[in-house]
């Protein structure tokens, strides 16, 4: 503001008339702007934190705010009701597993159903791979194996090998007459060509890119991605969990630098929470293109019975086009339940202020509060930030191991003895508030025990952090200090 008088004096003008032209011109501004950002219900200091912004720097501000400000995505709910009307009338028949049966287990699944998600059903397998390489073989295997369609929803998928081998395997099906659809996101997969689908496109296949940038005013460059990796093969087999179709993820293109990574196929009805994400997102890209593919005529066909068994899992998804938030607060029922162990791991970690609570509330209630983190990501401001949380945890009993010197992009949660969650988001503010994501949670004691034991063998590469950030040098705290403050964009 000192720029101001500077300014009238250097131009001859008198300051009380300028700026008293300048309030009449700002005022109208800030009114506006305020009110909206009021109405976006942010937490406070955030709010005031924008609101300051956009009043002192109006244009720069605003150019800031529609990169990184909105946190709401207002979907054409109309090209999704269809499919979503005639779903709720064919799951209405549906035998779901009654929360009765999950024990204690039984409230956390009804408040994620109440959240949105679709009740826990049943599953004749689940199949944990915790590498790259044989995730890959899983996914060409189903894929070959099937008949009537395959749905794929990437956020990354990459034009390198591991992409080609995946986008071959599609190919090969459209061929046989099956059904391809892929949903890859616009700016994850932004260093792929179009030109690389295009044997899938000549093959019969249809691909769809999520929220492409520029296109229209109000697109937003980094908000609001589909993070999600999801694949569905005849509405009976789902996969998901963090692992992209790209060479990071494969020792067999990258030798021992590949990352460490967790997915998990999942065999019968409980695809169908898969299923219904895969097609709200799809028929959200491709507006009215494929409408006609997706009717109600054609939903049985979707969604069609499948083997049961004595496992259940649960399919939960959360996006910015709704408030409800279904993941994170799946987490933090999770979290602040659990009695004997909470085993956590994840790749960027800049975890909101109630998950911080519910993991040292936990500790200090005795429970078993450990993390696996990497020790350093391809996000240097996400470790920065991340950094500064792990000292409150260390005081309340949470051990905190660090992964290296490889990358670990896991994303899995163990909570005593018969939840084992499975996913795709990663436990910061993007994931949990400005992406689509998607989680596996299985309320399965021999998938925990399997989560278990490939936890106990991540922890024998690891360092266990024990230092305080005192002993960091001033120049590392401050930039890490310096980095929370973006916290809740990371």
């Amino acid at each position: 503001m000192l720029g101001v008088p500077l300014l009238a004096l250097a131009l001859g003008h008198d300051f009380s008339t300028l700026m008293f032209w300048l309030f009449l011109v700002e005022l109208p501004w800030v009114i506006v702007i305020s009110g909206y950002i009021l109405l976006e219900k942010r937490p406070p200091m955030s709010t005031l934190a924008w609101i300051l912004g956009l009043t002192f720097l109006p244009v720069i501000g605003l150019g800031v705010y529609l990169l990184f400000g909105p946190r709401r995505l207002t979907r054409k709910r109309l090209l999704v009701s269809r499919a979503r009307e005639a779903l709720q009338q064919l799951i209405s028949a549906w035998d779901h597993l009654p929360a009765s049966q999950l024990s204690a287990l039984g409230q956390l699944s009804r408040m994620a159903t109440r959240l949105g998600a679709l009740p826990p059903e049943s599953v004749a397998q689940l199949t944990l791979y915790t590498d790259g390489d044989s995730t890959f073989d899983a996914l060409i295997a189903a894929i070959g194996e099937a008949k009537k369609h395959v749905h794929a929803e990437y956020y990354i998928f990459r034009s390198d090998k591991t992409g080609t081998r995946i986008r071959d395997a599609l190919v090969e099906r459209a061929k046989a007459g099956v059904t391809v659809r892929l949903l890859v996101d616009a700016l994850g997969s932004s260093s792929t060509r179009a030109a690389f689908f295009d044997p899938l496109v000549a093959a019969g296949g249809k691909v769809a890119f999520f929220n492409p940038p520029f296109v229209k005013f109000g697109r937003r460059i980094f908000n609001f991605r589909t993070h999600r990796k999801i694949l569905v093969v005849d509405g009976v087999i789902g996969f998901t969990g963090g692992v992209n179709v790209c060479d990071d993820h494969s020792a067999r293109a990258m030798g021992p630098l590949a990352w460490r990574d967790t997915h998990l196929r999942v065999d019968g009805a409980a695809a169908h929470g898969l299923q219904r994400t895969f097609l709200e997102n799809w028929q959200f890209s491709c507006e009215e293109q494929d409408k006609a593919r997706l009717s109600p005529d054609t939903v049985s066909d979707l969604f069609p019975r499948a083997p049961g068994g004595d496992r259940a899992v649960q399919i939960i998804s959360s996006g910015p086009d709704s408030d409800a938030r279904a993941i994170a607060s799946f987490y933090f029922t999770a979290i602040s339940s659990a009695h004997q162990r909470v085993w956590l791991t994840t790749p960027y970690f800049v975890p909101e202020d109630s998950l911080i609570n519910a993991l040292c509330t936990a500790a200090l209630r005795g429970v078993d509060v450990q993390l696996v983190l990497p020790t350093s990501t391809d996000a240097r401001l996400v470790d920065a930030a991340g950094a500064t949380y792990h000292e409150i945890l260390i005081n309340a009993g949470v051990r905190i191991h660090l992964y290296g010197p490889e990358m670990i992009h896991a994303k899995t949660c163990l909570v005593d003895q018969d939840l084992a969650i499975v996913g795709t988001a990663n436990l910061d503010a993007r994931s949990l508030r400005l992406n689509f994501e998607v989680i596996a949670a299985a309320y399965d004691r021999e998938l925990n025990e399997e989560l278990a034991r490939a936890f106990e063998k991540d922890k024998q590469k690891t360092k266990e952090r024990k230092t305080s950030d005192a002993r960091l040098p001033l120049r590392t705290r401050l930039f890490q200090s310096a980095a929370r403050l973006l916290a809740p964009q990371l």
